[in-house]
C-alpha cells in the first residue's frame, strides 16, 4: 500500500535527525528554510506520533512550498490519508481529488481513488435516512473496481461496494416495515418492490418477498401474493421466510404459485424460467 511504502522510508530516529527535530519547534526558523523532503518527513513523524491533523498540515506545506516537486506529489496523497485518519472526510476527499486531477496517471491514483471512496463509505452509518453518501460511496467504489481492476484496492472495493449496496436495501426494508406496521400496505409494497427489483442480489430479498406476501394478502391481491410466494419458494425454500410465507398462503387456502400478470410475474419469468426478453 502507498501508506506503508512512504512510512517505510524513514524511522522515527531518522526523522528527528534528518529534520533537525528541535528545529521544527523553533520560532526563529521559518518553515520555508526547510527542504521539501524535511517537511515531508516531519509529516510522517506526526503520523507515527499519532497526530494526523498536524501531519496533514505538514504535507500541505510541502505542496504549497514545493508544488512541482516529487515530494509534493507524494505529500498530496499522504495528506488525503492523514485527513481520513483524522476523520476529516471532506478534506480527505478534497486532497484525494486534487491528486487525481493533477496526476491521473500517477502510481498512487488507484490509492487516491480508494481513499476518496472510503471517505464516503466510512460515513454511511452516520447518515440516518439520507442515503446520498451511500450512493456516492457506491459510485466511487465502482470507479476503483472498473478503472483499477488489477490494483491491490480492487478486492476491498468490491467487498465494500457489496456492503454499501446491502445497506441501501436495508434502508428500503426499514421504511417498508414502518409502513407495513402502520397498515400502509400500498406504500410498503413500493419499498419491498424496490428491494426485489433493484437489490435482488442482497441478503434482504427473501424477507422482502415475504413482506410482499403479507402486504398483498392484506390488500386482497391474492395473485400477487401467490406469485411472491412462488419466487420465494424457488430461490429460498430452506429459509424461515419461505416457511412463514407458506403458512400465510395456505392459511387462506392458497398456494405459492405464479398467477396473474403483475410485475412479480415478470420477475418470476426472469428469475425462475430465465425469460429475460
Amino acid at each position: 500500500m502507498a501508506i506503508t511504502r512512504y512510512l517505510g522510508l524513514v524511522g522515527l530516529g531518522a526523522v528527528l535527525a534528518g529534520c533537525g527535530g528541535d528545529a521544527f519547534t523553533s520560532r526563529d526558523q521559518p518553515l520555508e528554510s526547510f527542504s521539501a523532503e524535511e517537511i515531508y518527513k516531519r509529516g510522517e513523524f506526526e503520523l507515527e506520533d499519532n497526530d494526523p491533523e498536524d501531519a496533514a498540515l505538514f504535507f500541505g506545506e510541502v505542496e504549497r512550498l514545493y508544488p512541482y516537486s516529487e515530494w509534493a506529489k507524494r505529500a498530496l496523497v499522504m495528506q488525503a490519508f492523514a485527513y481520513h485518519r483524522d476523520r476529516d472526510y471532506e478534506e480527505a476527499r478534497n486532497s484525494a481529488q486534487r491528486y487525481l486531477d493533477f496526476y491521473p496517471g500517477g502510481e498512487d491514483a488507484a490509492y487516491a481513488q480508494y481513499l476518496l471512496a472510503l471517505s464516503y463509505y466510512d460515513q454511511i452509518d452516520d447518515v440516518g435516512r439520507d442515503q446520498g453518501l451511500t450512493f456516492q460511496a457506491l459510485q466511487a467504489m465502482r470507479v476503483v473496481i472498473e478503472q483499477y481492476p488489477d490494483s491491490e484496492y480492487a478486492r476491498s472495493a468490491i467487498l465494500k461496494f457489496d456492503l454499501a449496496f446491502d445497506h441501501l436495501a436495508g434502508k428500503e426494508m426499514e421504511i417498508g416495515r414502518y409502513y407495513l406496521k402502520r397498515d400502509h400496505f400500498a406504500a410498503a409494497v413500493n419499498r419491498f418492490r424496490v428491494v426485489v427489483e433493484d437489490f435482488q442480489t442482497t441478503t434482504h430479498t427473501p424477507e422482502a418477498l415475504l413482506r410482499l406476501v403479507e402486504s398483498y394478502l392484506s390488500l386482497g391481491l391474492t395473485d400477487e401474493a401467490q406469485t411472491a410466494g412462488a419466487i420465494l419458494g424457488y430461490n429460498y425454500q430452506s429459509t424461515p421466510w419461505y416457511d412463514d410465507a407458506y403458512s400465510l398462503l395456505t392459511g387462506q387456502g392458497l398456494s405459492p404459485e405464479p398467477r396473474g400478470d403483475s410485475w412479480l410475474r415478470t420477475v418470476y419469468r426472469q428469475v425462475v424460467r430465465g425469460e429475460w426478453l
